[in-house]
This record gives structure tokens, sequence and C-alpha cells, in this order.
């Protein structure tokens, strides 16, 4: 049974294992409201696992902690019951998804931890650990759906109102449920006025589904690149926790989240993976009802694979109008693109590509289409290029 002693309970076990991370301001991502960071992506392993993880391990027998633990995860749970059993001198033995990036699964091995890759997501990886825990009779340390793991997760909600007790709404990000339970229990029970937002990626949204549907609801597929939410079905505890103690809970594209990403690199000077930057994409895409409140935002965790950061910046920049592609259909004959660069220039816009082609069947036997990618400040910026070039009658294809 969950109480708010237990978490305080989990808070005090803790303290040897964990730290107790930064709450900074962010007043660039959401000029509309009062945006603080909960650094969790400066945690320990890199992310909030670390909590449920250990205060879960902590509570074994003597028995329980000979036989061995096991557990599934997409890469951060890994990390977090590697590094505790390994605290423990504890035999761990991780079930990940062939998916999962393979800096976490490194990681994971690095504090100590037997790693089994399992052919599909999240979900495949959690049926294969429960076939080895009972072929094995290790213990199971549940990602989200265990109410020691849940308080656990619930000393970050202690911390929130510690370092900031007339915040207004706390945003977390949401998967199986396991963080939003325990964060959301503690806040309420302490101060009810408080609001609590989930946000789930859209291509994950089985929290999201399962409460509009007002039934546990598995997912056919997810796909997003926030690998740490992508869960199919959430569990009956989180999802009855969900239900008692969370206002809402919405969901972001995956360009909304490319975009948060780019802007905790730019504006914060800090790295978060995809489900660490959901709830920044929810406060900057207005998601939430938070314009004028003070909000903190959970940003849960930092192992992003370095090899798809470039990509997601990329996205990243086209979502934010930092970056836009114009294809314009031109006359060939000298000194058109000498007038496109100079409209382009004069108005500050930064040319990184040119393709240029003629016309195929069907256009003018004279025409030529370029195709060109520059750095622009935002979206105002791009229109004001497009807007000079039509007035210069050069025409644009869209």
């Amino acid at each position: 049974m969950l109480t708010l002693d237990k978490i305080y309970q989990a808070s005090h076990v803790l303290r040897q294992v964990i730290r107790k991370t930064d709450l900074i301001a962010a007043p660039k991502l959401c000029p509309e409201s009062t945006i603080y960071l909960k650094t969790e992506n400066l945690q320990v392993t890199g992310s909030f696992k670390v909590r449920g993880a250990s205060y879960m391990i902590s509570q074994l027998t003597p028995e329980e902690k000979t036989r061995g633990v096991i557990a599934c995860s997409a890469g951060n749970h890994a990390q977090g019951v590697a590094l505790a059993a390994s605290k423990y001198h504890i035999k761990s033995l991780i079930c990940l998804p062939d998916g999962a990036p393979i800096s976490k699964v490194e990681a994971t091995k690095s504090y100590g931890a037997e790693v089994c890759m399992v052919k599909g997501v999240y979900d495949d990886a959690y049926a294969k650990a429960l076939e080895l825990q009972k072929e094995h009779n290790y213990t199971f340390v549940h990602p989200f759906d265990n109410e020691n793991v849940i308080a656990g997760q619930g000393t970050i909600g202690l911390e929130i109102l510690d370092q900031m007790p007339d915040v207004d709404a706390v945003i977390v990000p949401v998967g199986g449920g396991g963080l939003i339970s325990g964060v959301a229990f503690a806040i309420k029970h302490l101060n009810p006025n408080i609001k609590v937002y989930g946000v789930q990626a859209s291509g994950a949204p089985s929290m999201y589904a399962s409460l509009h549907e007002n039934k546990i609801t598995c997912l056919d597929s997810v796909s997003t690149i926030a690998d740490g939410i992508a869960v199919k079905e959430p569990g009956p505890h989180t999802f009855q926790y969900v239900k008692d103690y969370v206002d809402e809970i919405v969901t972001v594209m995956d360009d909304e989240i490319s975009a948060a990403i780019l802007a905790l690199i730019e504006n914060q000077k800090l790295i978060a993976e995809g489900a660490g930057a959901v709830p920044v994409a929810a406060a900057m895409f207005h998601k939430v009802p938070i314009e004028g409140k003070k909000v903190v935002c959970l940003v849960s965790g930092g192992n992003i694979d370095v090899t798809i950061l470039s990509r997601v910046i990329k996205r990243g920049l086209l979502m934010s109008g930092r970056t836009c592609m114009l294809n314009i259909e031109l006359i060939d004959k000298p000194g058109q693109l000498k007038d496109v660069s100079r409209i382009i220039a004069d108005l500050g816009g930064n040319v990184i590509s040119i393709h240029h082609e003629r016309a195929n069947e069907g256009r003018d036997v004279n025409g030529c289409f370029l195709r060109i990618t520059m750095e622009t400040r935002d979206y105002a910026h791009i229109e004001e290029i497009r807007h000079a070039l039509l007035q210069e009658g050069f025409h644009i294809v869209d």
C-alpha cells in the first residue's frame, strides 16, 4: 500500500544513493509562464529511474537478495537496477529491447549487470523477463507498476515542494506511469491545489488512451523518438493512481519533442533525452493551461544516444523555424541566383545549400528550379523572406 510515510522513508533510504537534483530557472522556454526545470537528467546514471529501483531493492529480504534480481527496460531503468544491485552486491540480469540505444546498453553493462537483448519493444522485453524470472527464481524489479518503485520516484515530489513550496503546476513525462504516480501522490497529499500534468509522446499514448477509454488499453504498436516512454500498456497500479491524482494527460509530437531538446541545449546548456524533454515540449507548445503560472518541468533523463542527436537537432531546427527550405521556380537566365541570394542576405538569412535543376516535362522549356536551404531566426523571419521574394516576382513552389 503506497503511503506518504513510505515515500518519506524512501527519501531517507536514498540519501546515500542519489543526489538531490537542482531546480533551475528557464525563463526563455515559455515566456508566458515562469518555468523551472527539475534536473533529473543530472541524476546518478543520468535518470530518475535509480530512485525507484534502489528503494525497491533496499526492501528485499536477505533470501531475495541471494537469488538476484531481473528487470526489463528501454535503458534507464536498466541502469538504475544495475547500479542499485551492485551497491547491495546482488546479481542482476536486465532484458532490453533490441532497439535500445547502444549507449544505454553499454552503460547498463558498465554498472555490473548481465544483459539479455530481446527482439521487439519494451513489452517484449517484459515478457522475456517474466519467463526468465520463473525459470531462475529471480526477484522481478518492475520499471513502474510496483509500489516500492513508485514510492522511490515519489521522492522527486517531496524535493520539488521543498525547493519551491509555492509552485502552481508540475509537468511530468508519462510512459508506464510510475514516475507521475509517485510525484502526483506526494504532491497532492501535501498540497492538493497544485496541478499535476502528464505528457506522453503522440506515437505512444497508452495512458492517454486508457484514461479516455476509462480502462487499461494496450496499443498495437508504439513509435517515437522518446524511447524511454514508449510503453504499450500502463499497469493497474499506475493507471489507478493517475486517475486519482493527475489533473490531465496530454500528448506531444516528435517534432515538438525535437524542438524542446534543441531549446534545452541552446537556452539551458542541458542535454535531455526525448522522454525527458516532453514536459518542456508541452509548455513550449501550449499543451497545458499554465499561462501566468509558476511551473516545474521534470526533465526525467539525459541519456540520449549521441548518434541520433544530430538528427533530433535537425528536426528541432525545422520545427522552430531555425532552418527552412524554399523551392523557387525560375526562368533559366543569368543573374537569377544572384538576385535570390541578395534578397535573402539583405534580410539576414544564411544560405547553407543550393540545388539547381532544369524544369521537367510539362514545364516551360526555359524554366528551372532552385532549391535553397537557409538558416533563419524563426517563422516570422521565414515569412519575411518569402514575402520579399514574391514581391520581386519570384514564384515559390510549396
